[in-house]
């Protein structure tokens, strides 16, 4: 009974010492990523963006697209930052928007036209040399705000929210335009956009609005 009791509070000692130096390790990794931005030392790094996208399935729109996003470049492949931007909705009801005429409970007035501002986190993962053509992996991830009082007419439904979960991943390919300074470069790339909304068509409902586009960008 001894030898099976000590076997026991060995194991028990060995995965402690064992999840102890998962955390040690996990706490150091995150001190390496953050003590850049903190003491100054991370490469500052910037991109403005401009796009298009065109929403999928039912929900008939489009998104003209201007965003900037400022952080670090912390090593060869991954950069941190945040950013806003602003997003120009252009909806196309469909043939009911009849249903216009009757407005969704709260007397908001109604428009297919509507300003958005994403804030989000920015993550990006740079794959191959940088001072050459190589690929990204980007992923932005916020709320974005609608800057109207008006539901947006869509389909044969209205957008109800003011606030809207946003996911917008995309993958493209950096091209260096400075010889003397290879953190300026033009991205070129495709994107996915999601967001999350209340929908009302004679009833209160939940939709993801997603749409598939194309953006540029330069980064310094």
């Amino acid at each position: 009974m001894k030898k099976i009791i000590a076997s026991i509070l060995l194991a028990i000692t060995a995965i402690t010492f064992s999840a102890q130096a998962q955390v040690y390790e996990a706490i150091n990794t995150l001190q390496s990523v953050i003590r850049p931005a903190l003491s100054g030392s991370g490469r500052y790094k910037g991109y403005v963006e401009g796009g298009y996208s065109h929403t999928l399935a039912k929900y008939n729109g489009d998104f003209i697209e201007i965003s900037t996003s400022q952080g670090y470049q912390y090593n060869s492949w991954f950069y941190m930052g945040a950013g806003l931007g602003v997003d120009i909705l252009f909806s196309h009801p469909g043939d009911n928007s009849g249903l216009m005429q009757t407005p969704p409970p709260g007397d908001r007035p109604v428009t297919t036209t509507a300003p958005m501002m994403p804030l989000f986190a920015d993550f990006r993962f740079l794959i191959g040399d940088t001072s050459n053509v190589s690929f990204f992996l980007d992923l932005k991830v916020g709320c974005s705000f609608l800057l109207t009082n008006r539901n947006i007419a869509i389909n044969d439904g209205y957008l109800t929210n003011r606030e809207y979960f946003f996911l917008d991943p995309s993958i493209g390919v950096r091209v260096p335009c400075n010889k003397k300074n290879n953190k300026q470069a033009v991205d070129v790339g495709v994107k996915y956009k999601l967001l999350t909304s209340n929908y009302w068509y004679n009833y209160n409902n939940n939709i993801t609005l997603q749409s598939l586009g194309a953006f540029i960008a330069f980064e310094w």
